[in-house]
C-alpha cells in the first residue's frame, strides 16, 4: 500500500485505511476469515479495507460487523468487485 492509495480513497469520499486484505477470487467464508485474522492484529480504531469478488460478501460483511462489534464504514461496488471498509472496535 502506498501513500497515494490512502489519498485516492480519501478523495473519493471513502475512509483512509491502514491495512488491506485482497480476497479477490475467494468465496465465503474465506474473505471473512482473512479479515478476522487481520483485524485481530490491528489496533483499536484502525481501518481495514477488504477487496472481494464474491457477490455474497456484501451481506456477509454486514452480518460479520453486527456480530463482532466492528464498524462497517462503507461498501463500494465497482467493476465486479466490492471494497469493504471496517473499523476495528
Amino acid at each position: 500500500m502506498s501513500v497515494s492509495d490512502l489519498s485516492d480513497g480519501a478523495q473519493a469520499g471513502l475512509p483512509a485505511w491502514q491495512h488491506e486484505v485482497d480476497a479477490t477470487g475467494l468465496n465465503c467464508p474465506l474473505p471473512i476469515l482473512r479479515a478476522k485474522k487481520t483485524l485481530a492484529q490491528m489496533a483499536s480504531g484502525e481501518v481495514l479495507r477488504v477487496i472481494t469478488t464474491d457477490p455474497g460478501a456484501v451481506r456477509d460483511f454486514q452480518a460479520f460487523c453486527r456480530q463482532t462489534g466492528n464498524e462497517l464504514l462503507a461498501q463500494q461496488q465497482e467493476q465486479g468487485s466490492t471494497r469493504h471498509f471496517l473499523k476495528r472496535r
